[in-house]
């Protein structure tokens, strides 16, 4: 389980930004008690704020660790493709990122230093006995590692100024390595935090929109099962589950009773040549009649909970970290607070799964506890800042607070400040 996240110097984070899953209020179930660690880790946090804020940012700075780690070896040749503070010696400093969790109940930390030329220290660390040890270390094109890990001396071999240490050590199967990135690799996203970087003059765009792809997958097969979560399906190396996927699609009562995925002829208007595609059909129900509609035609809102199905069945499966940007933006605030609830439960979460999300829908304060709440808001030099509610202002923020009343009343800041006067005036009404 995620531990703590800080970045530094990314996009519109300045100064270090830390996200913190250390629970503050312990004695409640959705607290999951790690014994090595000595606190209690939390299964959600939810970032809060005004519109450009930066709190996809805090997502987004995340998840370029987890592509570091996959791509550095293939594709990082010419250039880090790293987007530091735009503003006052941002683009001339080096960007941090720490990542702290618990694999097999075992503390370990990840931290790295790059710019865009090189990667100018990279380290390792966990806590087998609550003391910290180097599994390895990087400063510059210097590694050290620790003693007995001899298998992964390769590594050196491979190792260039813009490649990581992590990338190429993983794949030498040394569990103290192996483990760690594994359990990074498996962060999913979902949401509309975009991802843009340049690399030998080729523009990667892309918007990290759902894919319907991993859920899919859940429907193309099928199982005994019935229930969304048997006690005898508690193993994240069970395959995928029909059944699972399709009682969580009927969860959100949508109207639909079955998915049908088969493949389709299409023929070209310019050619003779007929090719077979895949195709993704929901069939709703209306009295005695049911009818598969295409899934292109179907709402915003039914084609964002299919999309999450996979993704968040498969991170309940591995207790991985999901990362969603802007809940809110095609779920209805009963599917949001749904979603909320599969994470806090340990009946449909026993294997210490994460959500991390960002949204504007206040209405959501009401499933969350203080400690589960963060909030962004812009400094006058433009970076980001980002605070836990359970900080603010000290015990004045209880237990029993009504946050979302709280919230709109801008008892913790991070509200938009709206400038009605400059509208009016740019409008002509008044002078």
């Amino acid at each position: 389980m995620l531990i703590r996240f800080e970045a530094r110097n990314f996009r519109s984070i300045g100064e270090t930004v830390e996200l913190s899953m250390v629970a503050v209020d312990r004695d409640r179930v959705e607290a999951r008690t790690e014994a090595l660690l000595g606190e209690s880790l939390l299964p959600v946090a939810a970032i809060f704020g005004p519109n450009a804020s930066g709190k996809s940012n805090v997502i987004a700075a995340f998840r370029w660790v987890r592509d570091a780690v996959a791509n550095s070896l293939r594709v990082w040749d010419e250039q880090i493709p790293l987007e530091p503070f735009a503003f006052g010696r941002g683009p001339a400093m080096s960007s941090e990122f720490v990542v702290e969790s618990t694999v097999d109940g075992v503390r370990n930390e990840y931290v790295l230093e790059v710019d865009r030329e090189r990667v100018v220290y990279e380290g390792l660390f966990h806590y087998p006995e609550k003391k910290r040890r180097r599994i390895f270390e990087r400063d510059g094109m210097e590694l050290k590692l620790q003693r007995g890990l001899g298998g992964l001396s390769g590594t050196r071999e491979l190792l260039t100024e813009r490649t990581l240490a992590l990338s190429v050590a993983r794949r030498f199967n040394e569990p103290l390595v192996s483990t760690v990135a594994r359990d990074l690799l498996n962060t999913q996203t979902l949401g509309n935090v975009p991802q843009r970087y340049q690399l030998a003059g080729i523009d990667f765009s892309a918007r990290l929109a759902p894919g319907s792809s991993e859920t899919m997958r859940w429907f193309e097969h099928s199982a005994e099962q019935t229930s969304l979560f048997d006690e005898s399906e508690l193993d994240i190396h069970v395959p995928y589950d029909r059944q699972q996927a399709l009682a969580l699609l009927r969860l959100a009562d949508l109207g639909i009773e079955d998915v049908l995925v088969d493949t389709q002829e299409v023929s070209y208007s310019d050619s003779s040549e007929v090719r077979t595609r895949r195709r993704l059909r929901l069939l709703h129900r209306s009295n005695e009649d049911s009818v598969p509609f295409d899934f292109a035609a179907e709402s915003e809102g039914t084609k964002t909970w299919f999309q999450l199905i996979g993704p968040v069945l498969k991170a309940l499966r591995q207790g991985s970290l999901v990362l969603f940007d802007e809940l809110d933006a095609s779920l209805h605030p009963t599917l949001s607070a749904e979603l909320i609830r599969l994470f806090h439960n340990p009946g449909t979460n026993p294997w210490g799964a994460q959500l991390i999300f960002t949204s504007h829908d206040t209405s959501l304060l009401s499933h969350l506890n203080r400690d589960e709440v963060w909030l962004t808001d812009k400094r006058a030099d433009g970076s980001t800042r980002l605070g836990a509610l359970a900080d603010f202002a000290g015990e004045r923020v209880r237990k029993s607070q009504n946050l979302e009343d709280a919230y709109l009343h801008g008892r913790f800041g991070a509200l938009p400040q709206i400038d009605n006067a400059g509208l009016y005036r740019a409008l002509g009404l008044i002078g």
